[in-house]
């Protein structure tokens, strides 16, 4: 008798230990607002201030409860010590190759910046070309682009400190290895497009002071030729006018023409117009010269026409091809009951990727839109790459899963054969797992799919811990792919379910179309109903079901648990968007408008005010165990979303909620980890949170 008193009291353990936490008092100020006539308190405003000294000392505050309840789960140091282990294996990107140079990154395992190596032919021994851990001593400066010339004598590319979207732009002699002097600065939303001695990037103006001054208004284009400075480069194209566009610019393989991209989202239009300019001409000629809710992207220049792929009046996108000499269109490849995910050119052919069901599916053509075969793939799964020149004989792809590290196989364009090139040694046995695709039922009737992954032989008793993860916007899908973190949550017996909720890309435009601006809501209610599908089928149940989502994730898993307290015993809403009320306010929040609407419009601000997870938290309400999650230099989603959600969350909920409601705060970091290593710290925090609360003794 008494060994079972010891054993209830020790699984009591965690519901004891969150009753006695006491958070930071946070000051409420009188900020109203009026909105349309409804009057909104915002109490929490001054925490939008994330430099003040104030903030600070809040934000040193909470960090202290939070990290201290962390250090006390008594097997995270084993959760850490695993997540290591099982992330240390060399990875590898797939080759690019550029003449005689085939260019690729690395990681022996657990460094926390994959390194730059290229060498002579497959056969050659790699040369270093630049490693980013040299370039800060807590390994956070990250190359986000190396982007080489057609002659393959130089490379721009472009570095980024600490996690911030922001990046400065320099210039490497392939040659010598060795770095200019050029430097550009205040580079964002860009790539770095060659045409001869120079490239085309995007930036705004320098502002007043440090980049949190920069008003991310009045996007440029210029063109930098090598070996000048920034103050000597050509303005290409800008629309002062209309501040809030964003303005890029990429150019064909053979550099003849440019192609400037106009979108326009902070008026809530989800496409773009297109407009190109040979090499030797000064104006820009259109494409499509308005910008409306259609898209259109350039994906070669064929026979002295453009293939343009689009989805105005094609949903789940089409290829058409422009005539530059007259102006106009004709029908390539029609629209198919897949959605078209990307188009690419290499070795005279056309590579097409469809996906069916959240899977890949990558069929070749001949550059006379003819189909000339299915390219053979390991399974179900996601498959990415296939790019190259004109005259390559073979390509790189990979090839992933839930439980399939990615792997980089060859294709052989003549033989139509797949080989595998590089094949990762991960420390876990896959076959110990299995995934399953289910769809199940949302409230309006639509069928919704999600994958399930866990270990062979799991019984249905309602008693695993499981995580269920989504996001639902922005037109992005989460397809199937491998994760080493995820391993020993699923080692440990966990659960991982991945809904693919509306507002992405898996069924095209219209899949998209339904979780956006007015009909959000649908997102929501696919989510709780995967939640709802994941008890009923014995899974868990709502004391082992965790949710998590990060940014329109974070807002996704901050609505829900307003909307269904009850659903879930653990929450992660990560870098969310948590006041939907003024996100456009922020850096380059006014870019989301499009998917979200704007509480400036009457219609729409009803919508978001109904949902926005700042504004309905509940007081008397038992929430779940809440881990928030931010950084201090996510320059795209602020921190002061998940500031003011926080400390509304324990204001209203702290005294009715038996749970932990805390907020994780990480340093020099971004909008996601900016290095492996506190990458691996975060989810081992993440993991060790989830099953502490769910009662979980040992692992």
């Amino acid at each position: 008798m008494k060994s079972s008193i010891k054993l209830i009291a020790f699984a009591l353990i965690p519901y004891f230990s969150m009753a006695q936490l006491k958070y930071p008092e946070t000051k409420k100020g009188s900020q109203i607002d009026n909105y349309h006539g409804t009057e909104v308190k915002d109490p929490y405003r001054w925490l939008e201030d994330d430099k003040s000294a104030e903030t600070a000392a809040w934000v040193k505050a909470q960090n202290e409860v939070t990290f201290d309840y962390l250090s006390k789960i008594p097997y995270k140091k084993q959760l850490q010590d695993r997540l290591e282990k099982v992330y240390n294996y060399p990875k590898y990107s797939a080759p690019s190759k550029k003449h005689e140079w085939f260019y690729f990154y690395k990681n022996d395992g657990l460094q926390n910046q994959s390194v730059l190596y290229r060498q002579k032919g497959l056969e050659g021994a790699p040369e270093l070309v630049m490693d980013p851990n040299k370039l800060s001593p807590d390994g956070t400066t990250r190359l986000m682009q190396f982007n080489i010339s057609k002659d393959g004598n130089y490379a721009a590319y472009a570095l980024s400190k600490g996690g911030s979207d922001w990046m400065d732009v320099f210039v490497m002699d392939l040659k010598t290895l060795k770095t200019l002097e050029d430097k550009l600065e205040w580079v964002k939303i860009s790539g770095l497009a060659w045409q001869g001695s120079g490239f085309y990037y995007s930036r705004y103006p320098k502002p007043e002071g440090s980049a949190l001054a920069a008003k991310n208004e009045n996007h440029q284009v210029w063109f930098h030729a090598v070996g000048t400075s920034q103050e000597k480069d050509n303005l290409v194209y800008q629309d002062p006018a209309n501040g809030q566009r964003f303005h890029t610019l990429s150019t064909s393989e053979d550099e003849q023409f440019a192609f400037l991209y106009l979108s326009d989202r902070g008026k809530g239009l989800d496409g773009n117009a297109l407009f190109y300019k040979a090499k030797d001409q000064k104006e820009f000629t259109p494409v499509v010269k308005e910008i409306t809710n259609s898209s259109y992207s350039f994906i070669d220049n064929v026979k002295g026409k453009f293939i343009i792929q689009t989805n105005d009046k094609a949903p789940n996108e089409k290829l058409l091809l422009f005539d530059p000499k007259t102006s106009k269109f004709s029908d390539f490849i029609a629209e198919k009951p897949e959605p078209l995910q990307g188009a690419g050119t290499a070795g005279g052919k056309l590579f097409l990727n469809y996906l069916k069901d959240v899977t890949s599916r990558i069929y070749v053509y001949d550059l006379n839109a003819k189909l000339e075969n299915e390219v053979k793939l390991p399974g179900l799964g996601t498959a990415g790459g296939f790019g190259g020149d004109k005259d390559d004989k073979f390509v790189f792809y990979s090839f992933t899963s839930f439980t399939f590290p990615p792997t980089i196989y060859r294709y052989d364009i003549a033989t139509k054969k797949s080989t595998v090139f590089r094949n990762p040694e991960v420390d876990f046995k896959a076959d110990d797992f299995e995934t399953k695709q289910v769809f199940y039922t949302s409230k309006d009737g639509t069928k919704v799919p999600m994958f399930i992954t866990y270990k062979k032989g799991l019984k249905l008793n309602s008693q695993n811990p499981t995580l269920l993860y989504g996001y639902g916007g922005f037109n992005v899908s989460l397809n199937p792919a491998f994760s080493p973190l995820l391993i020993p949550f699923l080692e440990f017996g966990g659960v991982y379910a991945q809904a693919n909720l509306r507002g992405g890309s898996e069924y095209g435009e219209k899949w998209h179309e339904q979780g956006m601006k007015l009909k959000k809501q649908n997102v929501y209610d696919d989510f709780i109903a995967a939640g709802e599908y994941l008890i009923a089928n014995k899974y868990c149940d709502s004391e082992h079901l965790a949710l998590r989502g990060g940014s329109n994730g974070g807002l996704l898993v901050g609505a829900v648990i307003n909307q269904r307290p009850d659903l879930a015993k653990v929450a992660i809403p990560q870098v969310g968007v948590m006041d939907m009320l003024r996100f456009h306010k922020f850096t380059i929040g006014w870019n989301w408008i499009a998917d979200y609407g704007s509480a400036d419009n009457a219609d729409e601000f009803k919508v978001l005010y109904s949902y926005s997870p700042l504004h309905n938290i509940k007081s008397g309400i038992n929430y779940p165990a809440t881990l928030v999650t931010t950084a201090d230099h996510d320059d795209r989603v602020v921190p002061a979303h998940s500031f003011k959600y926080a400390a509304e969350l324990q204001a209203k909920a702290a005294e009715s909620t038996k749970n932990p409601l805390l907020i994780r705060i990480d340093t020099n970091s971004g909008h996601g980890a900016s290095n492996t290593k506190k990458n691996i710290e975060t989810m081992a925090d993440i993991y060790g949170f989830i099953f502490w609360n769910m009662g979980v003794k040992g692992l």
